[in-house]
């Protein structure tokens, strides 16, 4: 049995060094991405079901020092993935003995004295197939950046086929995003305007001209060829959008082997792509954490399901759980029927509950929550809450069981990874202008006490769903109850649930 370290390295725009479980590590910092401070992330065998991932450095020095012995690595096997440029930030991480290598000899001697490499998009595959459940199923990986590919598909068999060259989607929405003046990380934000334009032929046969041949010999610059003051931002999301599900038709899907898919990398964070493999695969399953915040995990359980053949599943919720005393003041004990009659007053709230969520998504424990029936909530929020960009839309959490009422699509969503059309004009809080939304399904197993809340509004409303959106303001999901109170006090937030406490202003 082999005791397993799992560690993923990335190197982002601007010498950002960016972790795996960044999303964890970026609420202890309060740093939000694309900022030069290092993170530190790994999994491991001993604390991957724990409560806490407490990641920091004295930790990495602890776990190895409590190994009898480096030499041999009899027990002990570093499981490493990294993106380009991740090996030379990683000394400050772990120990010398482990790391004192150059980069080419660590390519060729990576199966040497316990070290297990596997390729970045390896690791996707591995996350979303082990936690998936899924005894067979293809797999797509698809990503902007990677030590050796950017795209990947993995058959039933296992057996991968580079779709690189003819799949560089995460590339295009990234140099799309800054020409829109979003930046290298703003795919999400040039999502946003996808409802708001239209198809663009001229957009269309840029990007065919972008992608053919080999990217890095391309000799003409993107920027000549995309012209968006003429032709403005919002038909180049749009036909993006098209011109990347045309793409994925063509390339993906007569691989198909099986029934079921595994989808994970940056580029499945793109809930308009989800939907539509929905319509190809019978079961599709993306895990929470789809982006490089799961990657130590990945890396982890390839290394476990490879060398001690296991199929360890990880938690959706894997942050700390902080322990309330008490408080004082304008204090409440909870009662879920009186937060949902709040709610349906027209209160916007903030919820902190138990641990936080595992991926950037806010699936129950790190919310801010309002009526979905109001047509001015979403600039209510923008404006006096979130501050940010009023085309970018928010999110439903619904009863599982209702889902099907009320957005046209043909399986639960548990994780926010899918866009679809909404069927009822009782919601317009949360449906976007081109008539979709980006749903949550939440039933009771997955998270009972954030169903609870939402059945209780039902009951009040007639109306089996919240609005749900990520309890921050321009910094990272908040992690600790100062953080939660922090930002209820400096926006318009009226109210705010921590555990089993409401607090008031």
């Amino acid at each position: 049995m082999y005791n397993i370290f799992a560690v993923a390295l990335n190197l982002h725009d601007h010498n950002t060094y960016d972790g795996v479980f960044h999303n964890q590590r970026e609420r202890y910092t309060r740093f939000k991405h694309n900022l030069p401070y290092k993170a530190d992330s790994y999994a491991h065998q001993e604390q991957l079901n724990t409560n806490d991932y407490e990641l920091n450095n004295e930790f990495v020095k602890d776990y190895f020092k409590k190994q009898e012995s480096l030499d041999g690595w009899s027990s002990v096997v570093l499981g490493f993935s990294m993106t380009v440029g991740g090996i030379r930030m990683c000394k400050d991480i772990l120990p010398k003995e482990v790391l004192d290598y150059k980069p080419k000899e660590l390519w060729d001697h990576y199966y040497k004295n316990g070290i297990y490499f596997i390729d970045h998009h390896q690791s996707h595959a591995t996350y979303a197939y082990i936690n998936s459940g899924f005894e067979e199923s293809d797999i797509v990986a698809i990503d902007g950046i990677g030590y050796k590919f950017r795209c990947i598909f993995v058959d039933r068999n296992k057996k991968i086929i580079d779709l690189s060259k003819e799949l560089p989607i995460g590339w295009l929405w990234n140099q799309m995003s800054k020409l829109a003046g979003f930046g290298s990380l703003g795919a999400s934000k040039l999502m946003g305007l996808v409802g708001y334009g239209k198809f663009s032929q001229y957009y269309y046969d840029v990007f065919e001209t972008i992608i053919s041949g080999d990217i890095k010999e391309k000799k003409y610059k993107i920027h000549e060829l995309i012209n968006i003051e003429k032709y403005g931002r919002q038909d180049l999301a749009f036909t993006l959008q098209k011109f990347t599900n045309d793409k994925i038709k063509e390339h993906i899907y007569p691989l198909k082997t099986c029934d079921n898919l595994c989808l994970a990398g940056g580029v499945i964070y793109n809930g308009y792509l989800n939907e539509e493999f929905t319509k190809h695969y019978k079961n599709v399953y993306i895990p929470p954490a789809v982006g490089d915040e799961g990657q130590a995990l990945g890396v982890y359980q390839h290394a476990d399901y490879v060398l001690n053949k296991n199929k360890h599943k990880t938690e959706t919720f894997a942050g700390i759980k902080h322990i309330l005393n008490k408080p004082t003041g304008f204090i409440e004990s909870l009662s879920l029927n009186s937060v949902a009659q709040e709610i349906a007053n027209g209160k916007i709230v903030g919820w902190y509950q138990g641990k936080s969520e595992s991926g950037n998504r806010a699936l129950g424990n790190r919310c801010i929550l309002a009526d979905p029936r109001r047509k001015d909530i979403k600039q209510v929020i923008n404006d006096t809450i979130k501050d940010r960009e009023d085309f970018r839309p928010f999110a439903p959490a619904v009863l599982e069981e209702h889902y099907q009422e009320y957005f046209d699509t043909n399986s639960p969503s548990p994780y926010m990874s899918r866009i679809c059309k909404v069927k009822s004009d009782k919601v317009p809080g949360i449906t976007h202008v081109d008539n979709t939304a980006r749903i949550q399904t939440v039933n009771k197993q997955f998270n009972e006490k954030f169903y609870n809340l939402i059945n209780e509004f039902y009951k009040i409303t007639g109306i089996p769903m919240l609005l749900n959106t990520s309890f921050n303001c321009h910094e990272p999901i908040v992690e600790s109850p100062e953080h939660a109170i922090r930002t209820f006090k400096r926006t318009a937030l009226d109210l705010l649930v921590m555990n089993n406490y409401l607090v008031r202003k």
